[in-house]
């Protein structure tokens, strides 16, 4: 039997939790969680997303990014628009305060960053990052 160490996708799983855990730590105070974050990082790199895409994209539960930009938008962060494609439809877009936040949570998130990645040289940072990054847009992830 091969020990868990020697299994890839566990030792993404370790990473992942390990990850999770020290975010959440930097984002306790502001009420927030990591899902929360990575709806705002994700609006931040738009003008606007329907939930459903917002779903799709971070790969959440339709009914929890309900409840994400509900939570958002009581902090005045996220807002939802009416979409210029489809009156039905709203946009969730970011607010000023939401871009404040991530502009002041931006040191300390590259903070909790470097404590995970610390065992990494630079260049072993930078050819991790790449790697996520193409299993990730391959799109099955």
């Amino acid at each position: 039997m091969r020990g868990l160490h020697a299994d890839t996708g566990y030792l993404l799983y370790r990473l992942g939790l390990r990850s999770g855990q020290l975010f959440n730590t930097f984002l306790q105070e502001s009420g927030l969680r990591l899902r929360h974050y990575a709806v705002l990082r994700f609006l931040a790199t738009s003008r606007g997303a329907l939930q459903r895409e917002l779903s799709t994209s971070l790969g959440y539960d339709p009914s929890a990014i309900v409840g994400l930009v509900d939570d958002l938008e009581k902090l005045g962060f996220a807002e939802r628009r009416p979409s210029p494609d489809d009156r039905r439809s709203r946009l969730v877009a970011l607010t000023a305060n939401g871009r404040a936040f991530l502009r002041d949570t931006d040191e300390a998130g590259q903070r909790v960053t470097n404590e995970l990645l610390a065992p990494l040289d630079a260049t072993e940072r930078e050819s991790l990052h790449t790697l996520l990054q193409r299993i990730t847009e391959d799109g099955r992830t």
